[in-house]
Parts: structure tokens; C-alpha cells; sequence
């Protein structure tokens, strides 16, 4: 799997996944229930992971995405 976008924002991650589900791109949002642990102070960024096939197709999807 490799990391196409890293966000501690949830309304930009929320963003992140719409654009994703209509490119028809699989993802796994890794680190999501943290904020259980840190209290929700947003100290660790949630990483959206895709597989290494369709690492291209995410990043196109995401090409007008400001990163974090």
C-alpha cells in the first residue's frame, strides 16, 4: 500500500474520500481511530493508503488537493 495523502483537516479528508469514491479508487484511511488515544487534539494525521496499482489513478484524482 502507499500513502497518497496525510491530513489532519476531517472536512479535507471527507473531501479526500468523495474524491476518491467517484474516480472508483479503492482506500483505507490508516490511523483513524487515534484521535481515541490522543484525545483529539489532531497530533497525528489520518494517511489515506491505496494499493500500489492504483496509486497513479489516487494521485491524479487528488492532483488539486492542497496536501495537509
Amino acid at each position: 500500500m502507499k500513502e497518497v495523502f496525510r491530513t489532519n483537516d476531517l472536512v479535507k479528508l471527507s473531501f479526500i474520500e468523495h474524491l476518491l469514491q467517484e474516480a472508483g479508487v479503492q482506500y483505507f484511511i490508516a490511523d483513524q481511530h487515534i484521535s481515541a488515544v490522543e484525545g483529539n487534539i489532531g497530533a497525528f494525521p489520518r494517511r489515506v493508503m491505496v494499493a500500489d496499482d492504483l496509486a497513479a489513478a489516487a494521485q491524479t484524482a487528488l492532483a488539486e488537493v492542497e496536501p495537509g
